[in-house]
């Protein structure tokens, strides 16, 4: 990625679209509602108010497990919002096929999209049958691990530089009283966690054979097998995190009480929020300091199909407000993600989102399992981790059968 330093000279070329002669309010859904996440998304609306039409949020707690069968809902039922998040991929996939969402392909060719958007993936999980049908807002990469350098410093340990290390610290921080890995009971973050653990233990190829080929033989192999015993340490050492969301287990390791958490970068507007310095008061270590490999997964806005004429309008104004260089700049680097453009300054980027932008510079990225796999295949390999998480009694051998039989049936 080629990041300019004259943001000042963008601007004065690339504006905000202009003020909307049909001005009008347009409902938001989406499921930012943790307090990095808001100040985030009120970047957004911000930007498109300026365009004198008016952001009416619908913010749906509960994470995108929750958020998205309502959102859904509300589309299939004849209730539609004016636009709503979903992740890249493949979440919306059937409501296109239905003719419910809106083809935005004459707006992403006026803002040129397919030449400024990087990388080209992200444009690519928006696009059905050579159309494009939503706005990229973000990449959101998940992995990441986060550390308490007071959590360390409290146990008389060094911070850990990667995986192993922490595994081998987890006795001497349980002892201090602080539990090694705070992993929350929501089902879609032991999921992500797995995915994490994965990548950065076998490898882009094991990853993209069982993900991507849909290869069981390989799920169920011996790379996999030394996966499923790093989630059975994971298991493990997150005994005793007692929060269900995943920012209550970030906060965790903001005060201490966690050495660690795998979470996405969505995590460092939690730290940005408490006031906390990247390299000083918290490490993070992409591909768990094992694999540098981050995803170009991320957020994603969808319009569903509208009678109102003036609504519909306002749908291309938001979209055209969520790519412009201003808007990507101020939610990004609130929100902890990379922006989807790759000609905007990021000089305020803190020490952990210039190892994404490196990372990403380099090239060595990876579609996540969003993009990978249906929303079936994805909310089945949910429960099996929420269970596999949940309770010691399922060994990491029977947990590798069952996503191996996943595998063989995904789509």
């Amino acid at each position: 990625m080629k990041i300019r330093s004259a943001i000042a000279g963008l601007a004065a070329t690339v504006a905000l679209p202009v003020a909307a002669s049909h001005a009008t309010d347009l409902e938001v859904t989406h499921w930012w509602t943790s307090g990095g996440e808001a100040a985030a998304v009120a970047e957004l609306a911000k930007a498109f108010d300026a365009t004198g039409n008016k952001w009416v949020d619908g913010a749906i707690a509960g994470a995108g497990g929750t958020a998205r069968p309502i959102m859904v809902s509300r589309i299939t039922g004849g209730d539609p919002m004016g636009a709503t998040q979903f992740n890249h991929g493949r979440q919306a996939e059937e409501l296109v096929q239905e003719g419910l969402m809106r083809d935005l392909t004459d707006v992403a060719e006026r803002g040129n999209w397919k030449e400024i958007i990087r990388p080209a993936s992200l444009l690519d999980s928006c696009t059905i049958d050579g159309k494009i049908y939503c706005a990229p807002i973000n990449i959101h990469s998940w992995q990441w691990l986060w550390l308490s350098n007071a959590a360390f410093e409290k146990a008389g340990i060094p911070v850990p530089k990667n995986w192993d290390e922490l595994v081998a610290a987890a006795p001497a921080l349980q002892e201090a009283g602080i539990v090694p890995l705070a992993v929350g009971g929501q089902a879609w973050q032991a999921n992500g966690a797995f995915d994490v653990l994965m990548l950065a233990l076998a490898g882009k190829d094991v990853f993209l054979q069982v993900f991507g080929e849909k290869n069981a033989e390989v799920a169920a192999g011996p790379e996999m097998a030394k996966v499923f015993k790093a989630a059975d340490d994971a298991r493990r050492m997150s005994r005793g995190t007692n929060v269900q969301d995943w920012n209550q287990a970030t906060n965790m390791v903001i005060t201490g009480k966690a050495g660690g958490q795998i979470m996405g970068d969505w995590a460092q507007g939690e730290f940005q929020l408490a006031g906390l310095k990247a390299g000083e008061d918290y490490s993070c270590l992409p591909g768990l300091g094992v694999t540098e490999v981050i995803a170009t997964g991320g957020d994603a806005f969808y319009f569903p199909q509208l009678d109102d004429e003036a609504k519909s309008k306002a749908q291309e104004v938001l979209a055209e407000t969520l790519v412009d260089p201003k808007a990507q700049v101020a939610f990004n680097l609130k929100k902890g993600s990379l922006p989807v453009r790759g000609d905007v300054d990021l000089a305020a980027a803190n020490d952990c989102m210039k190892k994404g932008l490196d990372i990403l510079a380099k090239g060595n990225v990876i579609q996540w399992t969003d993009q990978l796999l249906s929303a079936d295949s994805q909310k089945q390999k949910e429960d099996l981790f929420s269970e596999f998480f949940a309770s010691a009694t399922m060994s990491p051998e029977d947990a590798q059968k069952r996503f191996a039989e996943i595998i063989a049936t995904a789509d």
